[in-house]
Formats: structure tokens, sequence, C-alpha cells
């Protein structure tokens, strides 16, 4: 699969990212290069960029692109919650910027053999990074309904979610459910046909749902970002663009919080908490142009927010 991935408000990024062009700098969701190669270019040669992706193929791409780059890079192939670890085990200790481009890329989407599309037939699997063990196959096949309802509720926002499930416990106990167009068929099934013709592909909320699951997506999405503010140096920045409200509102209220002062009771008389303010917001909630959007249909539902470290 030749992993080419169009980057979405890649200028907008850029701009609000980069505060000092001699820094250190880490893309936490490396993909295929796309934000990191247009921050290079307007890194100095002493400057160092850091690449952090666990799909082994996003990885091979990306050194690819970056093979002809100026300044000092190195790539690591880890979960971006491992902040830490990650930090410490190239010996860095403060960072200047972190950049975070949340979802799947399109080649994974677009890739039947990785189980993401709902588009293109192939194994249930979903994995981001293929060294864990939990695949789409084992949620699907294993789970209980209460489990299956309450991931199809609370990471896809999926009305017809007890219905789904109900239709895929009855399809697992004749043949365990294998491949993607197996699980698509199901869903459609499991949604009234007048409903179907409504909005999006009818398995996009499930597809969703499960992959989160399958890559513990969100549980880990509060405590990195917190990590991150934590490693940047005073005046570095944080930058984040996600693809879907249930992303979007953690990265908000995650943000909010750091940068706000007191988070006591308003009826208390004074401050209790001793929390203190750590950013300030610089992108608020900035979206693509029509122009990007006519131009990739994917990025219209990006969001970029980004704050600085006081």
């Amino acid at each position: 699969m030749a992993f080419k991935h169009k980057t979405v408000l890649l200028d907008e990024m850029i701009n609000n990212i980069l505060t000092n062009p001699e820094g250190i700098y880490v893309d936490c969701t490396l993909g295929g290069g796309g934000h990191s190669c247009a921050l290079a270019q307007r890194l100095a040669d002493t400057a160092l960029l850091i690449g952090i992706d666990q799909d082994e193929q996003a990885i091979k791409a990306a050194r690819e692109r970056l093979k002809s780059i100026k300044c000092n890079y190195l790539t690591i192939r880890n979960n971006f919650s491992f902040v830490d670890e990650n930090l410490d085990s190239v010996h860095i200790d403060k960072v200047d910027g972190f950049i975070f481009d949340l979802g799947v890329s399109s080649p994974q989407l677009d890739d039947g053999n990785r189980g993401f599309s709902y588009m293109n037939n192939g194994d249930l699997d979903m994995r981001m990074d293929q060294r864990n063990t939990l695949t789409a196959y084992e949620v699907v096949n294993t789970y209980s309904s209460e489990m299956l309802e309450k991931i199809l509720f609370e990471y896809g926002e999926e009305r017809w979610g007890k219905r789904i499930v109900q239709f895929i416990l009855k399809a697992r106990k004749e043949n365990p459910i294998k491949t993607t167009n197996e699980l698509v068929h199901i869903i459609k099934a499991a949604i009234p046909q007048a409903v179907r013709r409504e909005g999006s592909h009818p398995a996009k909320r499930t597809f969703q749902a499960i992959r989160i699951e399958v890559n513990n997506e969100l549980k880990i999405l509060e405590q990195t970002m917190k990590d991150c503010v934590r490693r940047l140096k005073p005046g570095g920045r944080l930058g984040v663009i996600t693809f879907q409200s249930l992303e979007d509102r953690i990265i908000k209220n995650v943000f909010k919080l750091m940068e706000t002062a007191c988070v006591c009771p308003p009826e208390f008389p004074v401050c209790m908490c001793h929390h203190t303010k750590e950013v300030k917001q610089i992108v608020k909630a900035q979206r693509p142009t029509e122009i990007e959007i006519k131009e990739n249909p994917r990025a219209r539902s990006a969001i970029l927010r980004v704050v600085e470290k006081i």
C-alpha cells in the first residue's frame, strides 16, 4: 500500500505551532509525514524534529519523505500516549512544540486489509499498531451485549446501537463475523431502510466506535494532553486537530481546565484548590476553508486547537 495522505489544516498548524526555528518539535501522529515535512522546511539545521507513530507503514513512508530534510530528525514507533517514555528514550526533557493530527489517515481508511474501511472488504482488525492483541474481531464476536451497546452509544453516538447489537449477537450465534463486509451487511439490516438513506454511511458510527475501543483512543487523550503540557518549555505550544465531536470535546475541556486558575465551586469565598493556570489558548477552534474542503472532503469535520504554555 502506498501511504499517501493529504494533510489537513497544514499551514494553520505550522504557523501557530512554530515559535523557535532552532527548537525541538514532536509530531506525535507522524502518519505519512505531512506536518513534519512542512515544519522541517522552516526549521534551522540545528533543530530537532521527532516523529512518533505506532503504525509501521506510516513510519516507513514518513522516513522516505523526510530523508532530504536539513534539520535533525528521528522517528519512534510507539503510541503517542507514552509521552514521558518516548521523550526519555531519546534523552529529551523539554520541547518547543507538539503536533497531534488525530483520527485515521486516508491510507488506513482506504486499505481494506487493515479492517478500518466500511467501503472496502477485509478482515475485522482495526489495529493502529499490529503488535497489539485486541482486534475488531474480538470486540464484535466476544463482547457482551451490554459492552457492545455501551461502546456504540459512548464512542459512536449511534442511536440505533441497541438494535445493531441485537443483529450482531444473532449473526454471531450462527457463525463468527470475520470481515468488514459481513459487519456492514448486519448493520444495514439493523437500521430501517428510510434511515439508511439519510446522512452518511450507515456503518460509519459503528465502525468508529469499534475502532476507538480497539485502539483505546479516547481514554488516553486527556492525560496525554496534560503530559505534553508538562513537557513543554515556557512559550512552547501544543496543537491538536480533531475529526469527531467526542475527541474535540475532550480536547476543548482539558484545554479549558488548564487555562483556568481556580476550579473551586463559585460559592467558595476563597480559593482552596490551589489549581494554577498552565496555558493560554492561541487557537480556539479553527476549521478548514471551503476551498480546502472542496479539495479534500474528509477535511470537513477537522478542528484545530492550539495552546501555549505559560
